[in-house]
């Protein structure tokens, strides 16, 4: 028996990390005010293995072939929507999540969308989420000096020539007394991230400035990011400071690595893709990062080309895991000796109709079954010329948009 989905037009534009449902709030994409939140929860799967990417395809197409669909609306991002966090690491768990009820808003329209043979679900705007408890920081002093060993480890490895890059990641954790509300940590970090696509699946929050890959109709975007610099707080400072980055053969050669690994992995899929030859400095309320937009068309003869496709392809780019690959992966697990569970992997959405957004988990935190406590996660890519003490305060750096807004809560 067929379930129906019904998606229609809304009159009002509330703000979306404000909007609010008899449901609890599940999912979200938000970037510079537009974007998708979903309420409750349809329907959840977690995968695991080499093939997750193949399974989260096989189990949506499954769904959609269930679904009666009523848009009324049209267009990317309308409908029935997947919301999907990936590990990093095949071995851990990853999650999708169709939620019952979706808002959408993009260039002043919105809609929404809802599962089940009901009328309308009521939508309301609220003004503030909930207060959180008092934060504390565990080990937040500690294990600088085990990183700056990793990191002079991989330095040496480098210099070997034994491998090109690696991303080496380490990890914070907050408890509140009370559960730390998923919407506030949204909220605050969209006031001061709003450029950066703001995420929320399954307990995993935050503001990351890595596109992965958007697939709309045939075209194909990634933004790469890698090279960094903190900003000092002075506008003419801080000009001088992105033309340094601009000219930095270390952050170059970091971010030659990223591009690289993401226009191949784009290749042979796509009939024509546009490398720009040099970056451009993205600037962020914190820091200041080298960045390039990587396009391209979907060739109409890679018949099994979809996002999930391209996702397997891209996934893990240079920007968060290394070069080459396989030897990077080895390093991170024997260095980094964590889980990074979602942190560094795909998240973000796809629609009935193969679009979607899916960005790189990063400037996130990972929340616990009880709500009562946060992992945080930075990493930093470590070339030929990396120095460990400069490493650490660009992770640092990292760090601060989500413990600011845990410790603003």
């Amino acid at each position: 028996m067929s379930v129906l989905i019904t998606t229609e037009m809304l009159g009002e534009h509330p703000k979306l990390s404000s909007v609010k449902t008899n449901l609890d709030l599940s999912s979200a994409w938000i970037r510079s005010g537009d974007g998708l939140v979903g309420f409750g929860t349809y329907k959840k799967l977690i995968v695991t293995g080499e093939d997750r990417f193949d399974q989260a395809r096989a189990w949506w197409n499954h769904q959609l072939s269930e679904f009666q669909i009523n848009n009324n609306v049209h267009g990317s991002g309308t409908g029935p929507l997947l919301f999907a966090s990936f590990a990093f690491d095949s071995a851990s768990p990853s999650v999708l999540v169709i939620p019952e009820v979706v808002f959408g808003q993009k260039s002043g329209k919105s809609w929404v969308t809802w599962i089940g043979d009901t009328k309308q679900p009521n939508l309301e705007s609220i003004n503030n989420a909930s207060v959180s408890g008092e934060i504390t920081w565990q080990n937040a002093d500690k294990g600088e000096e085990n990183w700056r060993k990793q990191v002079t480890s991989v330095i040496a490895a480098i210099k070997d020539g034994l491998v090109e890059k690696v991303v080496l990641a380490r990890d914070l954790t907050a408890t509140s007394t009370k559960e730390i509300d998923a919407r506030s940590l949204l909220q605050r970090l969209e006031i001061e991230y709003p450029s950066t696509w703001l995420f929320l699946v399954d307990g995993l929050v935050g503001a990351t400035p890595e596109l992965l890959v958007r697939l709309s109709k045939s075209l194909v975007t990634s933004r790469v990011l890698a090279g960094t610099i903190r900003k000092s707080g002075n506008e003419d400072r801080d000009l001088t400071l992105a033309a340094s980055l601009a000219k930095s053969s270390k952050d170059l050669e970091e971010h030659e690595y990223a591009v690289k690994s993401v226009a191949d992995g784009l290749a042979p899929f796509c009939s024509s893709t546009n490398v720009p030859e040099s970056p451009f400095v993205l600037h962020l309320s914190n820091v200041m990062h080298l960045a390039t937009d990587v396009t391209g068309v979907l060739n109409s003869s890679a018949k099994q080309a979809d996002i999930f496709t391209l996702v397997n392809q891209l996934h893990p780019s240079a920007a968060v895991c290394g070069t080459p690959t396989g030897v990077a992966k080895k390093y991170i697990t024997q260095l980094e000796q964590m889980d990074r569970d979602r942190y560094s992997g795909p998240v973000g959405w796809i629609d009935a109709q193969g679009d979607g957004e899916i960005a790189i988990a990063l400037r996130c935190g990972l929340l616990s079954q009880d709500r009562k406590s946060i992992r945080i996660f930075a990493g930093c890519g470590i070339v030929s010329d990396s120095n460990p003490e400069k490493e650490f305060a660009e992770s640092q750096s990292k760090l601060i948009p989500m413990r600011t807004a845990l410790d603003t809560l």
